[in-house]
C-alpha cells in the first residue's frame, strides 16, 4: 500500500471513487498524455526555467523547445491544427508571464520553483505528497504560493471558488507552514491562469484564501478520503462520467 496521498489522487476519489479503484488499485489507466497535457507540462516548464534565471532572451522558443519535446512523447495521431494553434498561443503566453508576476506582487525574490513536499500526517501513517509550482516573497516579508493552470479562456466565478479545486492550495499552504514551521498570516496562496484563447490579459492571478475554519474542513476531507480509500469504498458516481477513460468498457459499463 502506498505510504502517501496526493492531491491529485484526492481528487480523483472525490470526483468518482470508482474511478479511484480502476486507476490507483487496479492500475487500468491507459491515458499516456495527448495535445492539452502537452502543452500543460510545457508551460509549466517554461515558467519554471524563466523564474529562475535572471534573464531569458527568447521565452517563446523557450516554450516551442519544450512543447516540441513533449508532443514527441505521445504515442497516439496529433491533431495537426491544434498543435499549430497551441504552438501560437504558447509562444503569445511566454513574454508575459514574468511581467505579469511583477505586476501583481510588486518586488520579489524566488524561494523555489517545484517545491517538493512530503509531510506527515496527523492521525495516519501516510504522508502528504505534492509539488508547489512556485514561492515566491514580497518585500512586506509573506510568502506566496504559486500554482500555474493552464485553461482556454478564463474560470467562472463558481470554478474560482468549488472547494475540490481550493483545496489544492488550502493543502499546499497547511504543509508547507509545516514543513518550515511558518506563521500562516505570513503565507499566502494564488493561482495563475494562463490562458490559451483569451483575446487580452492572457494571464490571471488571482488569490484563494484559506483561514482556519476552511483549512480545517479541507484536513477533514481528506481524513475522510483516506479513510474511506483504507474501507474499499468504492461507488460509482455517474455524474463524472463525462471526461473519464473507463465510461463505457467493461470496466465501468
Amino acid at each position: 500500500m502506498k505510504k502517501h496521498i496526493s492531491y491529485s489522487e484526492f481528487k480523483v476519489w472525490n470526483e468518482c471513487p470508482w474511478r479511484h479503484k480502476l486507476n490507483y488499485l487496479d492500475n487500468l489507466s491507459t491515458f499516456s498524455g495527448n495535445e492539452f497535457t502537452a502543452f500543460g507540462t510545457a508551460v509549466h516548464e517554461m515558467c519554471e526555467t524563466m523564474v529562475q534565471e535572471e534573464e531569458v532572451k527568447e521565452p517563446a522558443n523557450l516554450f516551442q523547445q519544450s512543447f516540441s519535446k513533449e508532443l514527441k512523447k505521445l504515442t497516439t495521431d496529433l491533431n495537426k491544427k491544434l498543435v499549430v494553434e497551441m504552438n501560437v498561443q504558447g509562444r503569445t503566453i511566454a513574454p508575459a508571464v514574468l511581467p505579469a508576476l511583477e505586476k501583481y506582487f510588486g518586488r520579489y525574490e524566488v524561494v523555489a520553483a517545484e517545491e517538493s513536499l512530503y509531510e506527515p500526517m496527523a492521525g495516519f501513517t501516510k504522508h502528504f505528497k505534492g509539488f508547489i509550482d512556485l514561492v515566491i516573497k514580497t518585500e512586506d516579508g509573506k510568502y506566496h504560493i504559486i500554482d500555474w493552470k493552464t485553461c482556454t479562456w478564463g474560470w467562472d466565478a463558481r470554478k474560482r471558488s468549488e472547494k475540490l479545486i481550493t483545496y489544492q492550495l488550502t493543502f499546499y499552504k497547511h504543509y508547507y507552514i509545516q514543513k518550515y514551521n511558518l506563521d500562516p498570516k505570513d503565507v499566502e496562496t494564488h493561482f495563475a491562469l494562463l490562458k490559451r484563447t483569451a483575446k487580452k490579459d492572457r494571464i490571471e492571478i488571482f488569490r484563494v484564501t484559506s483561514g482556519k475554519r476552511k483549512t480545517e474542513n479541507a484536513l477533514k476531507s481528506l481524513n475522510n478520503t483516506l479513510y474511506n480509500i483504507k474501507n474499499k469504498t468504492y461507488i460509482k458516481n455517474r455524474l463524472s462520467c463525462k471526461y473519464c477513460e473507463f465510461y463505457k468498457t467493461i470496466h465501468c459499463p
